[in-house]
C-alpha cells in the first residue's frame, strides 16, 4: 500500500483534497446540530425531565438573562426604568427573539427585582437553542443591553447564548497549538518540509474528522464539548504518527536507502506501529461506552473518527508526500554530509543514552525519586469533587461571570442553579409548604400545572455547585416527597448534573477495570511477559492519580487559576475522568509499546536484561519524549479555547502525557525493570503455548536494497576478540541490511568465531555485541567470494546498536 501510495501520489492528493474540500462544503451547508444530552435512564432527573417534556412540549428556545444593578437607589426608579425598559422593547422586537420577561411587567415581574431594590433581571427567550441563535442576533442584544450602562448603572447578560459570543475566535486554541509543535518540529528535524509534513498529515486528519462529526450531528446526540476534544486529540495523535514515520524515513534515507525505498520501509515497520496505536487509541475511546452514559456516546463517536482519519492520514496520505518531497525531508546540512562522506550508522549517543546510563547505574534512587515526585503530585485527588462547571467558573471580567454573581448577590447563590420539582399526583400545596421548611431552601414557588403536572421551582440557600446542594436534592428526594405522600420527581440541571456525578462515580471502577484489563491483555501477548503489563497496568494509574491531583489543584482549590485566565475554582466535570482515562490509556499504550518493544527485541537477541533496557531507553527515549513534549504543546493551547471543559480537558491531559513521558517511562519504568531483573521476561510455558502471536513489526526478511539482481548467495566470517586478543564467546553478531532489516543472526563460538550467510553480493552492516562489552558496528563490502572480518569488542564500549 505504502508503494502504490508513493507511485500514485498525485491521485492520492486529490483524493484526500477532495475528501476535505467535499466533507467540509457538506458539513457546512449542512450546519450544526450539536447537543447536550445528559439524560440518564432509571435515575430521578431523567423521569422529571420526561414528565416535563409531556406537559410543556413547546418550551423550546434558549432564555438568557438580562441583570442591572444600581448603585444609588432602586431599580424601580422612573431614571432607571426610563433607560432599561426602552431596551428590552427593543430586543423583544428582534427578529429571532421570542419574548421578553421583564420586572416592571406586574405581579409577577416584581419578583424579579431583588428585596433591596438594587439589582433586577429579565428573561430573554429566544425561538432557537443556543447553538442555533445567530452570533449577529446574540452580538446586537448584548450590545443593546450594555448601551443602557451609565455611570451607577451596571448592565451584564447571562446564558448559553451569550456564552457563544464572549469565546475567543475560533480556531485559536488550535493555531497556537500547531505554531508550538511547529517549533517543535523544526528543533527536532532541522528541516521545514519534515516540520510541515506531520502538520500537514494533523491538519487532514482533523479536518475530515470534525466534518463527519459535524455531519453525523444530524443523526445522533453529539454533545458540542466533542469536536473540541476530536480537535484536541486530533491533532496530538497525528502530529505525533506522522513524526515516528518521518523519523524513521529520514533514518532510512540517512543510511543511503533510495526515497521510496526508504518510505517504504518506514510505513511497513512504524506505519504498522502507529496502525497498532491508534486501534489501541480507538478501543480505549470505545471503552467509554461500558459507562452507558448517553453523554459519551457522542464524545466516542466525535473523538475516534478523527484518530481513524488522522491513521488514515498518516499511512496513506503521508507517504504520497514523502513521494513529492524526496530527500527534502532532510536539512540541507544532512544532505550535503550524505552527498560527501556516504551513509553512515545513526549512533545511540547524546543526552538519552547518557540518561540511560545514569538510570542503569543508580535504579533505586531515580525510582524512588521518581516515586515520590507522582505521590506529592496524586496528593489532592483524595479531595476529588465531581460535578459540572457553570458560567460561576468562566473569568471575572466575562459578562456571563458578572450576571452570575449579580444574581447570586440579589437573590442568593441558589438562584442560578434552582431544583425542579415535578409534581404528578398528591398534594401539591402540601408538598411545596414542606418543602418550603425544609433547611436549605431559601425560595418556593409553585408554577401554573398543565396536562396534569405541577412543577415547583426551588431555590436553595447554597450555590449550585455546593456539596450542600447535593445533600438538600438527597433530603428531598429521601424524606420530604415521601412524608408528603406525593408522586414526584426532583429535576433540573442541578439535579442533572448531581444524578450524572453520582453514576459516573459508581461506574468508573467498571470502567477502569475494563480499560487496565484491555491493556494487560495486549502487552501480554505483544511481549509474553507477565510482569512487563503488570508493571504497565502500575504505572497507568499512578499516572492517571498524578495527572487528576494536578487537576484538582488547578481546577478545585484554584492554584493558578487567576493566572492561567481560567476563572474560578469548582468541582471538576463528571465526565472529564472516564475521557481523560481513556486517552491516556491509549497514549501511554503507544509510549509502552515503543519503549518496549526495542528493549523485548534487545531481550530475544542477548538474553542480557541491562543491555536491553539501557539501549531501549536510550534509543527511544528522546523520539517519545519529543511527541510528548508535541502533544503537551497542543493539550495546553486549548486552555485559549473559551471552554471551561476543553481548558480543564487540556491542562488534565497535558499533565497525564507529561507526566507519563517524562518521569514514568523514562525513568520509573526503565529503573523498575532494572530492579526486577530477568524476572521482566517470565512467563508460565503452559500460557505461552496458549496465547496467540502479535506482532507489531513485519517479519525481518531480505529488502530488495541489500543486493544487485543477480548476484549470489556469500558469507562473512572472522573472529570475535577482546582489546587482549582473547576469544570471546557468546557474541551475538547480526547481519543487516542498508535499510535495517536483519538478515542472519548467529552467536560465536568458545574459539571466537562465527559466520553469517549474506544472500547476495552488496554493501551490509555488521553489528557484534555480547555481556559485558559494548556493541560495534562497521559497513561490510560483500563480493562473490567469502569476506574474512574480523570484530573486537572493548570492556563498556558503546558504539552503536544493531538496529543501526
Amino acid at each position: 500500500m505504502a508503494r502504490w501510495c508513493y507511485r500514485h501520489r498525485l491521485v492520492v492528493l486529490l483524493l484526500w483534497v477532495g475528501a476535505l474540500f467535499g466533507l467540509g462544503f457538506a458539513a457546512t451547508t449542512a450546519g450544526t446540530d450539536y447537543a447536550n444530552v445528559f439524560s440518564l435512564p432509571n435515575t430521578d432527573s431523567k423521569r422529571a425531565y420526561d414528565q416535563m417534556e409531556k406537559a410543556f412540549p413547546d418550551s423550546a428556545g434558549d432564555t438568557d438573562t438580562v441583570v442591572w444593578k444600581v448603585t444609588e437607589g432602586t431599580v424601580r426608579d422612573a431614571s432607571v426604568r426610563s433607560r432599561i425598559q426602552p431596551v428590552l422593547d427593543e430586543i423583544a422586537g428582534m427578529k429571532g427573539v421570542g419574548q421578553v420577561a421583564g420586572p416592571y411587567q406586574g405581579e409577577r415581574g416584581a419578583a424579579q427585582i431583588s428585596r433591596d431594590g438594587t439589582i433586577a433581571y429579565a428573561q430573554i427567550t429566544f425561538a432557537e437553542q443556543a447553538n442555533a441563535v445567530p452570533k449577529e442576533l446574540v452580538q446586537d442584544v448584548v450590545d443593546t443591553a450594555q448601551g443602557a450602562e451609565r455611570a451607577g448603572l451596571q448592565v451584564e447578560l447571562g446564558g448559553q447564548a451569550i456564552q457563544r459570543v464572549q469565546e475567543p475566535p475560533t480556531g485559536l486554541a488550535e493555531m497556537v497549538g500547531i505554531l508550538a509543535a511547529a517549533l517543535v518540529l523544526f528543533l527536532a528535524f532541522g528541516s521545514l518540509f519534515a516540520m510541515l509534513l506531520p502538520i500537514g498529515i494533523a491538519v487532514f486528519g482533523v479536518g475530515t474528522g470534525l466534518f463527519s462529526t459535524q455531519l453525523l450531528s444530524h443523526t445522533t446526540d453529539i454533545p458540542d464539548l466533542a469536536p473540541l476534544l476530536a480537535t484536541l486529540i486530533g491533532l496530538g495523535v497525528g502530529i505525533d504518527y506522522a513524526l515516528f514515520i518521518v523519523t524513521r524515513h529520514r533514518r532510512g534515507l540517512l543510511r543511503g536507502l533510495e526515497s521510496e525505498e526508504s518510505a517504504v520501509v518506514a510505513l511497513n515497520t512504524s506505519g504498522r506501529a502507529v496502525l497498532f496505536a491508534g486501534g489501541t487509541v480507538c478501543i480505549a475511546l470505545a471503552g467509554m461506552l461500558v459507562t452507558n452514559l448517553r453523554f459519551l456516546d457522542g464524545v466516542v463517536i466525535g473523538t475516534s473518527l478523527t484518530v481513524v482519519f488522522s491513521v488514515l492520514a498518516a499511512t496513506t496520505l503521508l507517504p504520497a508526500l514523502l513521494g513529492v518531497l524526496g530527500t527534502r525531508v532532510l536539512s540541507r546540512r544532512q544532505r550535503r554530509k550524505l552527498a560527501e562522506r556516504g551513509p553512515e550508522p545513526e549512533r545511540a549517543s547524546g543526552a538519552a543514552a547518557r540518561w540511560s546510563m545514569s538510570v542503569q547505574r543508580r535504579p533505586r534512587t531515580i525510582a524512588v525519586i521518581a516515586l515520590a515526585v507522582m505521590a506529592v503530585l496524586a496528593l489532592p485527588v483524595l479531595s476529588l469533587h465531581l460535578g459540572a462547571t457553570d458560567q460561576g467558573n468562566d473569568d471575572s471580567t466575562t459578562t456571563t461571570r458578572q450576571a452570575y454573581d449579580l444574581l447570586a448577590e440579589g437573590f442568593g447563590p441558589g438562584f442560578n442553579g434552582p431544583l425542579q420539582v415535578v409534581v404528578t399526583g398528591g398534594d401539591t400545596d402540601a408538598l411545596a409548604k414542606s418543602i418550603g421548611g425544609t433547611p436549605g431552601v431559601a425560595a418556593v414557588a409553585a408554577l401554573p400545572p398543565a396536562n396534569g403536572v405541577t412543577v415547583i421551582q426551588v431555590v436553595p440557600t447554597t450555590s449550585p455547585q455546593s456539596v450542600k446542594t447535593d445533600d438538600l436534592i438527597d433530603t428531598l428526594r429521601d424524606r420530604v416527597i415521601p412524608d408528603a405522600g406525593a408522586s414526584a420527581h426532583v429535576g433540573g440541571v442541578t439535579a442533572v448534573s448531581k444524578d450524572f456525578a453520582t453514576i459516573t462515580g459508581d461506574r468508573l471502577p467498571w470502567f477502569v477495570a475494563t480499560i487496565i484489563g484491555l491493556g494487560f491483555l495486549l502487552l501480554l501477548i505483544a511481549f509474553r511477559s507477565l510482569v512487563v503489563p503488570l508493571t504497565a497496568a502500575l504505572m497507568n494509574l499512578i499516572a492517571a492519580a498524578a495527572s487528576f491531583g494536578v487537576l484538582v489543584a488547578v481546577f478545585q482549590w484554584g492554584w493558578g487559576l487567576e493566572l492561567l485566565g481560567l476563572g474560578k475554582e469548582g468541582p471538576i466535570n463528571a465526565f472529564l475522568p472516564v475521557i481523560m482515562l481513556s486517552l491516556l490509556f491509549g497514549l501511554s499504550m503507544d509510549y509502552q509499546v515503543f519503549l518496549v518493544s526495542r528493549m523485548h527485541e534487545e531481550w530475544v537477541h542477548t538474553k542480557d536484561n541491562a543491555r536491553a533496557v539501557r539501549v531501549g531507553l536510550a534509543e527511544t527515549g528522546r523520539v517519545i519524549n519529543s511527541a510528548a513534549l508535541i502533544m503537551v504543546c497542543v493539550f495546553l493551547a486549548f486552555v485559549l479555547s473559551g471552554d471551561a471543559g476543553a481548558a480543564m480537558a487540556g491542562v488534565g491531559l497535558a499533565a497525564a502525557v507529561a507526566l507519563d513521558a517524562f518521569i514514568l517511562r523514562t525513568a520509573l519504568v526503565p529503573a523498575a525493570m532494572h530492579l526486577l531483573g530477568n524476572s521482566n521476561w517470565w512467563l508460565p510455558a503452559w500460557l505461552d503455548k496458549r496465547l496467540p502471536h502479535l506482532a507489531v513489526e513485519p517479519a525481518e526478511e531480505p529488502s530488495e536494497d541489500a543486493a544487485p539482481a543477480g548476484g549470489g548467495a556469500s558469507a562473512v566470517h572472522g573472529f570475535v576478540r577482546d582489546a587482549e586478543g582473547e576469544a570471546v564467546d557468546g557474541a551475538v553478531l547480526t547481519l543487516l541490511s542498508k535499510g535495517g532489516r536483519q538478515l542472519d543472526r548467529v552467536t560465536s563460538l568458545a574459539d571466537g568465531s562465527y559466520i553469517v550467510s549474506v544472500p547476495a553480493p552488496g554493501t551490509y552492516l555488521l553489528s557484534a555485541t555480547a555481556r559485558s562489552y559494548g556493541t560495534r558496528a562497521h559497513h561490510v563490502v560483500v563480493t562473490d567470494e567469502p569476506l574474512v572480518h574480523d570484530v573486537e569488542l572493548l570492556q563498556g564500549e558503546v558504539d552503536a546498536d544493531a538496529v543501526n
